[in-house]
């Protein structure tokens, strides 16, 4: 099957083409001269198929994302080779980040360039009409919201500018809106998309939106701002569809075989046949942040070697039950697996021993040109365990029906134990306290952890972590320079 990124490369951005031509010399002062820019684009299906490449292309540079995501909570230490090395994210792991910090400019950068990307979209949906149009705007609201949701997480308020492209001054004229209104505006780009999109992959190019992944992402929304029964309604109804299941082999899942699964609901497709350098990692089409888990100086079979980033921590691995068979496809004991397979390795900075499994380096890749820019492990965005244990919560949490809240626990813990007898049957508070504790072990590595806990109140088990500042993240000291007062630094900031 085909991914959407493999069509072709993105060409879109503000871009600018002038075709000029001449006819015969009795002509030349006739000559006239055709010009597409960004404003006269879209006059054909190509041309909007373009345009969403390009909206699909950002999603390579969320590999930070799911990278600081991790740093950022209790699950990893930062690592890498010393104190010094990447201090946006060390600053990040210690809780001491300003808004002078590389890494969170670059997400900020990236996310607002995919928001635009989608808006471009979204601006001219009307110019030319052509069969198949509805479901190229329904993913571009879906990107549009996808964008706009990071954002949101990381930065709370955000400026807004429906269905339209920011521009060169907005930043001194738009305020940054109140998260219930990004929200509201994400709500309405998911409810405008889901009608449209397919239940299978548009075209059969795997990595594109489809209504699960809209109705998934919109119950996710909902349940950020603890509205259960809305989560709840929509969450069923993509475990309903029976369009996903859980994989009876949770190591399966992570592997090159396991990609765009039965359980993948939404995926972000990488390749190893085309990278970048470190002065452009978002220019990479290869997951940046596998080669920045992976083991330092490595050399054994399985694994190959890398940065010795986003270190698990013994508290982490400590939270899985005995029995459970998440904890040997989560974490890597190096020592022990060095010892069993004659592999030598170095050990980072703050190395505690273990490595992110599910998201290190394997051997076999062609990682062109870059083996640690360039490795093609796609990102299992929304898992259908995601959707079950969300559910759970919220039927949980809105006092709608703890019996199914449990189901959709238990069908988790089943695939994590191979049995039911590590069912669990309480109900009320102590099911919450459940559902969040799967949480962790089920997604350690993915990126979840951090959101997962500033949205149930609990970022103060963070160390470092200060309440009423700590929950977002500050605006980049750039931005809040444009916006020339326009825009007022996050608390605490």
């Amino acid at each position: 099957m085909k991914t959407i990124y493999n069509i072709q490369k993105w060409t879109i951005g503000l871009m600018l083409f002038v075709f000029a031509f001449a006819c015969s010399d009795d002509f030349l002062d006739k000559t006239k001269q055709y010009e597409i820019n960004s404003e006269t684009y879209f006059n054909s299906k190509e041309d909007y198929q373009n345009a969403l490449i390009a909206a699909y292309n950002l999603l390579h540079s969320t590999y930070i994302n799911v990278l600081m995501g991790e740093i950022a909570s209790d699950n990893t230490l930062c690592g890498g080779e010393s104190a010094s090395d990447v201090p946006g994210f060390q600053q990040i792991d210690q809780m001491i980040h300003t808004p002078i910090n590389s890494q969170l400019k670059n997400l900020w950068d990236w996310m607002f360039a995919g928001v635009n990307r989608s808006a471009y979209i979204l601006e001219f949906q009307d110019k030319t009409a052509f069969e198949g149009k509805e479901v190229i705007i329904a993913e571009a609201h879906f990107l549009h919201a996808y964008y706009n949701f990071e954002l949101v997480k990381w930065f709370g308020a955000i400026p807004l500018k429906e269905n339209k492209r920011f521009e060169r001054g907005d930043e001194q004229k738009i305020p940054r809106s109140p998260v219930s209104e990004v929200y509201a505006s994400i709500e309405k780009d998911l409810l405008a998309a889901i009608p449209h999109l397919p239940t299978t992959p548009p075209d059969g190019q795997v990595g594109r939106a489809t209504k699960g992944a809209a109705q998934a992402l919109l119950g996710k929304v909902y349940l950020y701002q603890n509205k259960f029964a809305e989560a709840a309604q929509v969450l069923e109804t993509v475990i309903h569809s029976n369009t996903y299941s859980l994989v009876t082999d949770y190591a399966s899942i992570f592997e090159k075989e396991g990609e765009n699964g039965a359980e993948s609901v939404f995926e972000i497709q990488y390749t190893d046949a085309e990278g970048a350098s470190f002065d452009c990692l978002q220019c990479s089409k290869g997951n940046v942040a596998v080669g920045f888990n992976s083991i330092r100086n490595y050399n054994g079979p399985v694994f190959d070697s890398g940065y010795s980033f986003n270190v698990p921590v013994q508290e982490a691995v400590d939270a899985f039950e005995a029995g459970d068979l998440r904890k040997d496809v989560a974490i890597l004991d190096i020592v022990a697996w060095a010892a069993a397979n004659n592999a030598t390795y170095a050990e980072g900075y703050k190395h505690t021993g273990y490595f992110n499994r599910k998201y290190i380096a394997r051997k076999g890749d062609l990682n062109s040109p870059d083996q640690n820019l360039t490795n093609p492990n796609n990102y299992r965005a929304i898992r259908y365990a995601d959707v079950l244990l969300m559910a759970a919560e919220a039927l949980n949490r809105g006092n709608i029906s703890d019996e199914r809240a449990r189901d959709y626990l238990n069908q988790v813990r089943k695939r994590a134990f191979g049995n039911e007898n590590h069912n669990i049957t309480v109900s009320g508070s102590a099911l919450t306290e459940a559902i969040w504790k799967e949480r962790r072990v089920e997604f350690l590595g993915e990126g979840l952890r951090f959101f997962d806990l500033v949205r149930t109140g609990k970022g103060t088990e963070i160390q470092g972590f200060t309440a009423n500042k700590n929950e977002v993240f500050p605006i980049p000291y750039e931005e809040i320079r444009f916006a020339n007062g326009n825009w007022q630094q996050n608390q605490g900031y």
